[in-house]
């Protein structure tokens, strides 16, 4: 989803832009005043941009925070904890591999508990 942010952020300006650009000017007759009528104000001109920054703003914070929640650590540092593979045994009952740190264990997960059966060693068994 990160590839397709700056491309999503490109199409709301190009649909935005002819809103902000398409003002219509206001023609007066020369030599004509209007006394005590209060100027006109401008199209939008100024809100629609600022209203645009503020959604712009908003999406990279999303994004931002997203990117943060993915990687689990502050700073960017990768998550060192990882569930690599879950199968259910049945009445929420599972049985989950679980990775920290470069080291696999082989964890029993019940309603009231979770156990470690067993570490498993990180290089495949071999065929005999």
């Amino acid at each position: 989803m990160s590839r397709r942010f700056p491309g999503l952020l490109l199409v709301v300006l190009a649909l935005s832009a002819p809103a902000v650009l398409a003002q219509e000017a206001i023609i007066h007759p020369r030599g004509t005043t209007s006394v005590g009528a209060p100027a006109p104000a401008p199209a939008g001109g100024l809100n629609s941009l600022f209203l645009l920054g503020s959604a712009a703003a908003a999406a990279g914070a999303g994004w931002w925070l997203w990117q943060k929640r993915r990687t689990g650590a502050a700073g960017g540092a990768p998550a060192r904890l990882a569930i690599v593979e879950s199968r259910p045994l049945g009445s929420r009952q599972y049985l989950v591999v679980a990775e920290y740190e470069g080291k696999k264990f082989l964890l029993g997960v019940c309603p009231g508990s979770i156990e470690m059966l067993t570490p498993l060693d990180s290089q495949p068994p071999t065929k005999s």
